[in-house]
């Protein structure tokens, strides 16, 4: 039987535990020779289809936690430079080739090849990365089923008081972390906005803004699928513009690295009072 077959072997595993599951010395070696596993550090091994970010924890002394448990787990996260590993608090940090990784050290069980759970993840980021970058995790978590309503329990019971308001915010049908992160940041102008808007003979729309200025956020595509994609989004804002609907776009650019133009427009929409039909528009 193929060493990466036998019983209670994880994707990461020490020596003893590998000898547990009755690996011999001698198997250990022919399996790293060949490949099949590879050896992270002194007594640490790896399964060589374990994920990349897994076995770089792993060398780091601990598991995925924070930005990278949630990116792992496929949340929408932002933009983050370093991997985000757990340690025990009395547990050495191990140096290994490439190492940026940002430490962060806790009393809970850490165990190799594992993460953080998507809820614990969440408060991570919350007191790592800020109340966006949670906000953003949280709304992709949602979006994806992957918060009961136990967790979000759990998570208003951890949360700092200041913070509880972002789960009954957030919602469900966020269909990317930058239109999270849109809805969260105009919320400090008092701006609120209606999210998922389907305009007959539009479609759907990410937002809409008073009664006739539309929002929509574009991820990063491809160069082929751009082009397409540019046209229909011109077709799209045109016929808006035949049903009185004015339309802001905004693209990843704009909304990660240039917000304060983009808050710019929209207060600058408002002010003109364009965000309000002089009739009733109606739309859903």
């Amino acid at each position: 039987m193929p060493i990466t077959q036998k019983r209670r072997v994880r994707s990461i595993a020490r020596t003893d535990e590998l000898r547990a599951a009755g690996v011999s010395a001698r198997a250990l070696a022919g399996a790293v020779r060949s490949g099949a596993i590879i050896r992270l550090r002194r007594g640490v091994y790896a399964r060589a289809d374990a994920p990349i970010d897994v076995r770089r924890a792993a060398a780091h002394g601990g598991m995925l936690c924070c930005l990278s448990a949630a990116r792992q787990a496929g949340l929408w996260v932002v933009e983050h430079a370093g991997l985000h590993v757990a340690i025990g608090h009395r547990d050495r940090v191990h140096a290994h080739p490439g190492c940026r990784c940002v430490t962060h050290r806790t009393v809970r069980p850490v165990v190799l090849g594992r993460r953080s759970s998507i809820r614990r993840a969440l408060l991570e980021i919350l007191r790592c990365a800020g109340d966006e970058a949670c906000f953003a995790s949280l709304e992709s978590a949602l979006a994806r089923g992957l918060l009961s309503s136990a967790d979000r329990e759990w998570l208003g019971i951890r949360m700092p008081a200041q913070h509880r308001w972002m789960l009954e915010f957030a919602r469900d049908d966020a269909a990317s972390g930058l239109e999270s992160l849109l809805r969260f940041r105009l919320r400090a102008d008092g701006i609120v906005l209606q999210a998922q808007v389907e305009i007959p003979g539009v479609g759907r729309v990410d937002f809409v803004l008073g009664d006739r200025l539309i929002l929509e956020v574009d991820g990063v595509l491809g160069h082929a699928d751009a082009v397409e994609s540019r046209h229909k989004d011109l077709v799209r804002d045109a016929i808006a513009a035949g049903l009185g609907f004015d339309t802001l776009r905004f693209d990843y650019e704009m909304v990660v690295r240039d917000w304060p133009t983009v808050r710019a427009a929209v207060l600058g929409k408002l002010g003109l009072g364009l965000h309000v039909s002089v009739g009733v528009l109606r739309f859903g």
